[in-house]
């Protein structure tokens, strides 16, 4: 057999070349192969990328509503984010939700089941009592527990007698606890939010205050009893009623303060969780015609809306 000529060998490859190509072609459907990218990795189907749902779904983002409440705030639970603040920092009285501190005292000063037992100064203050009589024993559990629901202002003088030694002290225990937190505006001199000069808060911090509670499953159970009857030591009972009306307002609302005071206008501390997700809302100085509106409004703002998480 003869040598092949170089321009006869040449002309023989480009032929082997258009011929796998053509079977290429073919076994593709009629289609170019793909080529190779060789350098850095493909760009992501835009099918398969990552997008917020309310611009994935095309849909604008719903503004807050508006309320009457001059200082708001609300945040996610589980990141601590925050989805909306309106005067948030502007330093304010706070009523009785400042019984959220109160609370993670006395559960920090040791046994929950401690008996109590009442001196006659814990009834010398107004104007939500309980009506504790001097004598009466109660462990720091059962009053606890009244306190959150009811928010007695005599069964907080007494709970902060017992477990810090006298209302100073307590006040003391108070401000170092809401430091420990990162509470940077806020400073208290009683249990109980009755207004004193000096004693003040914000939403941002008292959000910051009921984040912490809520990781307190005794807390948690309190803060969304609707109703419950208080037994006393003679064994009479009073029925009481939580004093949060959004409970019965919102299904998925669980807790968690109210407040009052001429001082502070209305306050109202409120969470609610809803599929899968726990948020708080801050409401101060509202007014009675509008502050369940303002916190019902905020929660279905931040839980309802779409997109929203």
């Amino acid at each position: 057999m003869g040598i092949i000529p170089p321009m006869h060998r040449l002309f023989c490859v480009r032929l082997a070349i258009l011929a796998c190509t053509a079977m290429l072609v073919t076994a593709c459907g009629g289609k170019p192969p793909p080529r190779i990218q060789r350098r850095g990795n493909p760009p992501a189907p835009v099918a398969n990328r990552v997008q917020e749902p309310a611009r994935a779904a095309n849909i604008p983002p719903t503004p807050p509503p508006p309320i009457a409440a001059e200082s708001s705030i609300v945040i996610d639970v589980a990141s601590g984010r925050v989805l909306y603040a309106k005067n948030a920092d502007i330093p304010r009285a706070v009523a009785s939700t400042q019984k959220i501190i109160t609370a993670l005292c006395v559960i920090d000063g040791g046994n929950i089941d401690t008996p109590v037992t009442i001196a006659e100064t814990d009834g010398i203050v107004e104007p939500t009592k309980l009506g504790l009589k001097a004598g009466e024993v109660y462990t720091r559990r059962q009053l606890l527990k009244v306190l959150m629901i009811k928010s007695a202002n005599d069964v907080a003088r007494a709970l902060a007698r017992d477990v810090g030694g006298d209302i100073d002290s307590f006040a003391a225990m108070m401000n170092r606890k809401s430091a420990s937190l990162g509470m940077r505006n806020s400073h208290f001199k009683n249990p109980h939010g009755l207004t004193l000069p000096g004693q003040y808060s914000t939403a941002r911090d008292m959000a910051i205050a009921t984040r912490y509670a809520y990781r307190s499953p005794m807390l948690r159970s309190y803060v969304c009893t609707r109703e419950f009857d208080f037994v006393f030591s003679n064994g009479t009972s009073r029925h009481i009623e939580n004093t949060n009306k959004v409970l019965k307002i919102l299904p998925y609302c669980n807790g968690f303060k109210t407040g009052t005071t001429d001082a502070s206008g209305r306050c109202l501390v409120a969470s609610g969780a809803l599929d899968g997700r726990a948020v708080i809302v801050v409401v101060l100085k509202s007014n009675t015609p509008n502050v369940w509106n303002d916190a019902t409004k905020l929660l279905r703002w931040a839980l309802e809306r779409p997109g929203s998480i």
